[in-house]
């Protein structure tokens, strides 16, 4: 199943069986407006309301950001070794770098990224999200798939000239306005046996930059689900970036995209 927004109206469209439906029409969503309240039920109550449903269209090159405005924007840094000697820093020993950004950072797909007279060098970085599906705490690194609700690609902005200065400014670094794309749909985990050949892409102006897959990490997805869990409470509709492959510095006139083997491409031009 897949799931995205429309732009206007943040509507939540659902993807099944390669139709698009409008949540508002299917029986007992039609009040839900975030990711956050969707459940395992969905899909097959779609599949059973089928002949009653409208097909829609989608335009996903468009789509609003599929994270919920209120929702948590966990990061993990330095996960891959190519983005360690991109910033010529070592990879953490006992856990990956982390960070947590506001929402206001947040762009929808095609939205012009926007960058701050107050860094000199800003760079894109491509990154596989996992959407957190449950309330949960203390996860155990086996047991990461039972809260993952699915995935998503994100594009990653950083004022990467502050990090250089001091790594300790990296979440003012990663808040400014514009600074994140999440999108443009949540692939749910049951369309995936395994992830760790799922390939993430750096792409500016055509130009394929950095490429890796999860089995490239460090730190694998198991471990980030059980260190961000750990001690602290994630709600549904978190969402916990990965790491890139590899960064890119970006100017303005360029177009910069993130592309998630499987899930969705989000492409942004820069202003």
């Amino acid at each position: 199943m897949r799931l995205t927004r429309t732009r206007p109206g943040n509507r939540v469209l659902v993807g099944v069986d390669e139709k698009w439906f409008d949540l508002r029409q299917i029986k007992g969503y039609e009040q839900v407006t975030r990711i956050a309240d969707l459940d395992d039920r969905l899909a097959d109550q779609v599949r059973r309301q089928a002949d009653t449903l409208d097909v829609v269209s989608v335009d996903l090159d468009h789509a609003a950001t599929i994270a919920d405005r209120e929702a948590d924007i966990w990061g993990a840094g330095l996960n891959y070794r190519r983005h360690s000697a991109d910033l010529g820093a070592e990879q953490p020993g006992s856990g990956p770098g982390s960070y947590l950004r506001p929402a206001n950072c947040l762009i929808d797909n095609g939205g012009a990224i926007e960058l701050p007279a107050q860094s000199a060098r800003v760079t894109a970085e491509a990154e596989l999200g996992l959407v957190i599906g449950r309330r949960c705490k203390n996860v155990p690194r086996d047991g990461w798939r039972e809260v993952v609700a699915g995935v998503t690609a994100v594009l990653d902005m950083t004022a990467e000239d502050v990090i250089r200065e001091n790594p300790r400014y990296i979440p003012w670094a990663k808040g400014f306005d514009t600074f994140c794309s999440i999108g443009p749909v949540v692939v749910t985990m049951d369309e995936f046996e395994s992830l760790d050949s799922v390939r993430i892409t750096t792409v500016r102006n055509d130009e394929e930059i950095a490429s890796a897959t999860p089995a490239d990490m460090k730190y694998d997805l198991g471990f980030l689900v059980e260190y961000f869990t750990a001690g602290r409470t994630l709600e549904p509709g978190t969402v916990i970036c990965t790491g890139t492959p590899g960064a890119v510095p970006i100017e303005p006139g360029d177009t910069v995209r993130a592309v998630v083997e499987h899930v969705g491409t989000l492409t942004h031009p820069v202003r």
